[in-house]
């Protein structure tokens, strides 16, 4: 069993042993944010494609190269950065939190609340840290926009409206088999819109979901859906692969209160560049201009409390996930109930 040691000299701190599974675009990306912070060790890689392994290995020269994953948990790890499809998620974060390893996961950590909850629980006995790559809610643009829902300063929240509307869908066939992905744009691109809702709420009780989706395939390519609270606030959410938007992606969410607003958006169509803005009646105030480079905030943040055990917070990802299933049951149920008619 890995036990993070978290000894320093006055040269250097100790940094965290890693391993990095799934190396497609994401978890190089993570990979590389990780080298060039210099938070840890990258111990070792695995992927199925050899060529995703050896381009990994330019990154980090001295990593161990798996050639599958059982093996790479034997190697003497502290942390595990997952980003391999939906499908694995579950199995690999529990094989790796089994072995005291903590993990830090693509989301969504797994396809539906029941294995989430799978998850959550094997953290819990190894008493190891668990995160999940909700990267959007790093960003200093929507913390500040966090802070200002939690201060009361917006006053009662009422309505909250989360969209997420891209104008290509996912490179990789599996996110389109319903085996691997377990769900569509919705899981994709809507757990990180209610994540972002949820969380500055205190992740209240969902009393009542209404959805529609659209599906060209085994799973879908638009989805909506009105969420309410039992703290009587409704959170409208849309999101879209394959959108006919004028530009590769439309991302805002936006939280009204009886006192003002305020809004987290996209700017010119970027996955990376955004502004925080408060909204007075008809008046509009800048709090944040767009930054570079926050990709990798919420692994680095991660890494830097591995030593931390089990954080109870973690069960949120359960409540995350129970919503996002809540949205697909309501849909279901009402197809079901059209065939009955006919």
């Amino acid at each position: 069993m890995s036990t993070v040691k978290r000894v320093s000299t006055e040269s250097a701190p100790y940094k965290p042993r890693l391993g990095f599974v799934g190396l497609g675009w994401i978890g190089r990306n993570r990979l590389q944010s990780i080298v060039q912070a210099g938070v840890a060790d990258i111990a070792a890689v695995h992927d199925t494609a050899i060529d995703a392994g050896a381009e990994a290995q330019k990154l980090s020269p001295d990593a161990v190269l798996f050639s599958s994953f059982d093996e790479l948990l034997k190697h003497d790890l502290d942390g595990i950065v997952i980003a391999t499809p939906n499908r694995f998620h579950a199995e690999q974060s529990i094989a790796a939190l089994e072995q005291g390893i903590a993990v830090f996961c693509q989301k969504p950590l797994a396809r539906n609340a029941f294995e989430t909850r799978r998850v959550v629980e094997a953290a819990r006995r190894a008493d190891c840290l668990l995160g999940v790559d909700l990267s959007y809610g790093a960003m200093p643009a929507i913390r500040i926009v966090n802070k200002l829902v939690a201060s009361g300063e917006l006053g009662k929240i009422f309505a909250i409206d989360a969209k997420f509307h891209n104008g290509y869908g996912p490179g990789k066939a599996w996110f389109y088999d319903y085996s691997l992905a377990g769900g569509g744009c919705v899981l994709d691109l809507g757990s990180h819109l209610l994540d972002l809702a949820l969380r500055p709420l205190g992740f209240p009780r969902v009393t009542r979901v209404t959805s529609s989706l659209f599906a060209k395939g085994e799973v879908e390519d638009y989805g909506a859906a009105m969420i309410e609270t039992d703290d009587g606030t409704v959170i409208n959410l849309s999101c879209c692969w394959n959108m006919h938007v004028g530009r590769e992606a439309e991302i805002q969410i936006a939280f009204y209160g009886t006192e003002g607003g305020a809004t987290l958006r996209n700017v010119e169509g970027s996955f990376y560049d955004f502004v925080a803005e408060r909204f007075r009646g008809t008046q509009t105030e800048l709090l944040s201009g767009p930054e570079d480079g926050w990709g990798g905030l919420a692994t680095i943040e991660w890494i830097k409390r591995i030593g931390d055990g089990f954080d109870p917070a973690a069960e949120h990802y359960v409540d995350l996930a129970e919503v996002i299933d809540s949205v697909y049951e309501e849909f279901h149920a009402k197809a079901q109930s059209r065939k009955a008619d006919i």
